[in-house]
């Protein structure tokens, strides 16, 4: 990689970091990745409005192919000492999407400077975190035709700049779900002139460790109770409605659907049963990203050909990643490069992309650009 593009894309990586975003308010994030293209490269740039893609147009343009970077941050304060630190109090790059973009923006000078027989569209996309980004974006894959996508992530606890790829499923599909119930109040001296919802939210989290039996899918499915608010903080009045909060996981979408449905059919079971309205929201949804293997193929020999560590994992990660809506529309893979072994878990107050990796990152993309 040439260093001077190493450099520029390590001195955007922190003013990045030094600027974060929360999703979808992504706006000086994501003009200053465009003017970096402008300032530095002859790319067509289209504009999105919160998201946006550049793109290399080929003389011969055998394919369209596709790379994804994401460029939202947290809701995290910035506990590190760093002379490129947060400047935006509560919200900072704990998960290395600052990382991630400077990275496609390397590849793209790199790219642009040594030429492609392929047409290859550089997609930086908004709201990954909340899942809202990449269903947003999703309609770029028709409407340039776009024949294969990749991305990668930083990975911690695993080797320094090794690439690490599976075949199917790479990450649980998952959804929060919010199950609100209303009854009737009553004073807490006479709870049986009201109706309280306590109960019926009881029986299904009780029902839980059931509704998740293996034996019923031939994938892991998961259902975490993350938030239970049920009535008021007055002692002298007997609740009467209240949220149950649960995230759903499924290795499989279709099995955390069968999963979706068994609560909600047991939630109005108990609805009913007690005399309750009962009301069901979603939010944060995020589909199974699934690889497929001939892109994953090609990750390991471009990795073979260039000499880079690789490693197999064995089993896909329980967090979710919006990519897969892309794979729902054309053949990709996601993978990923190795922090370290001891590195600072991603989301964790230590947390700050490795800059080190950058290079490895973007000599992977560009072998794929060629394949």
């Amino acid at each position: 990689m040439n260093k001077n593009n190493l450099e520029l894309a390590v001195r955007l990586r922190h003013e990045l970091h030094a600027h974060p975003e929360l999703s979808n308010y992504e706006i000086w994030t994501k003009q200053r990745l465009m003017d970096f293209l402008k300032e530095h490269t002859h790319l067509e740039l289209v504009d999105r409005g919160r998201w946006f893609y550049a793109v290399y147009r080929s003389v011969i343009g055998r394919r369209n192919i596709a790379f994804r970077a994401d460029f939202d941050a947290l809701p995290m304060e910035e506990m590190l000492d760093l002379p490129y630190a947060s400047q935006i109090p509560g919200v900072s790059h704990k998960c290395g999407h600052d990382g991630h973009s400077a990275a496609l923006c390397a590849f793209a000078l790199e790219l642009e400077q040594n030429g492609c027989d392929n047409n290859i569209f550089f997609l930086f996309q908004h709201a990954e975190e909340t899942g809202d980004g990449a269903a947003e974006c999703a309609v770029f894959i028709g409407e340039n035709e776009i024949e294969e996508i990749f991305a990668w992530h930083n990975m911690s606890g695993s080797q320094e700049n090794a690439v690490y790829v599976i075949d199917g499923t790479a990450h649980y599909a998952s959804k929060g779900m919010t199950i609100h119930m209303e009854g009737v109040p009553a004073h807490a001296s006479e709870p049986e002139k009201g109706i309280n919802p306590a109960f019926a939210f009881a029986k299904v989290i009780d029902a839980v460790p059931e509704l998740i039996s293996s034996s019923d899918y031939k994938g892991q499915v998961l259902c975490t109770v993350v938030h239970v608010d049920i009535g008021g903080k007055s002692f002298g009045l007997s609740a009467s409605k209240g949220d149950l909060r649960l995230t759903l996981r499924g290795r499989y979408e279709e099995e955390l659907k069968q999963l979706q449905e068994k609560i909600e059919e047991l939630a109005a079971a108990e609805a009913g049963r007690y005399g309750l309205q009962l009301h069901f929201a979603y939010q944060d949804e995020f589909p199974e990203t699934a690889n497929d293997k001939e892109s994953s193929d090609k990750i390991r020999r471009v990795c073979r050909e260039k000499g880079i560590p690789l490693l197999e994992l064995s089993e896909p990660f329980r967090g979710s990643e919006d990519f897969g809506h892309y794979t729902k529309l054309t053949k990709g893979a996601y993978t990923y490069v190795g922090n370290g072994e001891n590195y600072p878990h991603l989301h964790s107050y230590a947390f700050d992309f490795n800059d080190n990796i950058i290079e490895t990152a973007v000599e992977l993309l560009k072998g794929l650009a060629e394949t």
